[in-house]
């Protein structure tokens, strides 16, 4: 039985709506740490305007069975290159690679390529070889400075782009440093789109993503097939910019939510409660989260396994803070949640897992 999911968002607003048959699919969609469903999403989109909206707005219709529509290699372009293959990137790579996609990687650190190189990727030494080999060229990147650096610095991938090319860069950026890098690709004749993407290590592995693009049209439709792969849906937001906006504000949702979580989770242990009862009983009400779900019971021994670096967290909170800063839009919650993030990379945390924030309220209780 094939299940809807409506995600409409019209011109004159901003704020993007989904409808979902059920509560269950709403959280199991918009968690960033959903795991892996046991049936196989195959989706289609079509727009419902007849003219160009702000935002795409799609219907997909999610079967239980496998879709004789999925993405063959013989419909993907022949070649594809990925820059960067830390936590995220390197499973995003594996499954292109599982998919049957002739893939090039490249990584500053070259010993990270190896395991890809095992499964059949091919290897250059620069960002400019792989993006000259390349059909169309993925990037993720830690932080903004590398991003920029990656695509435009001395043998950066627009140096190694042209017309009929593409970039598409699923790192989380701010959206100067994205619209850097689109002017950069495209001063080249090749396409551009940014695409970064909600979901952390698990989903990565599992191809579970959600892709939040903008730019380039042309190349949106080129690359869907492969962001079937690494991904369970995708948006198409308009101009770039706003795919990183809309990833920075999901991210500042997410860190805000993970510090309030990790508050009561102290405060129910000083006052004598169980936290891990605390974890069940929100987990049967209206604030469940499948982040709660699978982060509390860790968290309350103690264990931050990474599946989301804390530096990474604090990074996307002070991005957005910026964003929020121009155009003038106070974000109090927002700033005090960066603040306890800053305390826990002071206290050493910084590659642990984003839950690990919680440390820094014991610290501050100890004094």
């Amino acid at each position: 039985m094939a299940k809807a999911l409506i995600a409409v968002s019209t011109s004159s607003s901003s704020y993007p709506f989904a409808l979902f048959s059920s509560s269950s699919e709403a959280m199991a969609m918009c968690s960033t740490f959903c795991p892996r469903l046991s049936t196989h999403l195959n989706c289609k989109s079509f727009s419902l305007f007849p003219v160009k909206p702000r935002f795409f707005v799609s219907i997909k219709a999610f079967s239980s069975q496998t879709s004789a529509s999925a993405p063959k290699a013989d419909d993907l372009p022949s070649s594809i290159g990925f820059l960067g293959l830390g936590i995220m990137g390197s499973p995003m790579a594996q499954n292109l690679i599982k998919a049957g996609c002739d893939v090039t990687v490249w990584n500053r650190t070259k010993s990270k390529c190896e395991p890809l190189i095992s499964l059949g990727a091919k290897y250059k030494s620069s960002p400019e070889e792989v993006a000259a080999s390349c059909d169309v060229t993925f990037a993720m990147l830690a932080d903004p400075e590398s991003a920029a650096d990656v695509a435009c610095g001395k043998y950066g991938a627009a140096k190694g782009m042209g017309p009929g090319k593409g970039y598409v860069d699923v790192s989380t950026v701010d959206g100067e440093t994205s619209k850097l890098i689109c002017e950069h690709i495209r001063a080249t004749g090749a396409h551009f789109l940014e695409a970064p993407v909600s979901g952390s290590k698990k989903p990565a592995e599992d191809g579970q993503l959600i892709f939040l693009t903008a730019g380039d049209g042309v190349l949106y439709e080129k690359v869907a097939p492969l962001l079937d792969i690494m991904g369970k849906s995708r948006f198409y937001l308009g101009e770039v910019g706003n795919g990183a906006a809309m990833k920075l504000v999901v991210n500042m949702v997410m860190g805000s939510m993970m510090a309030s979580f990790a508050e009561g989770l102290v405060l129910s242990e000083k006052v004598g409660l169980d936290p891990s009862v605390l974890v069940e009983v929100i987990s049967q009400g209206a604030i469940s989260a499948p982040m709660y779900a699978i982060k509390g019971p860790s968290m309350v021994k103690s264990s931050y396994p990474t599946a989301f670096p804390l530096k990474h967290q604090q990074k996307d909170l002070r991005l957005a803070l910026g964003l929020a800063e121009s155009v003038s839009q106070p974000t109090p919650i927002a700033a005090a949640t960066n603040e306890l993030y800053k305390v826990a990379k002071s206290h050493g945390l910084n590659d642990q897992d984003f839950s690990a924030v919680i440390e820094a309220l014991k610290v501050k209780l100890k004094h």
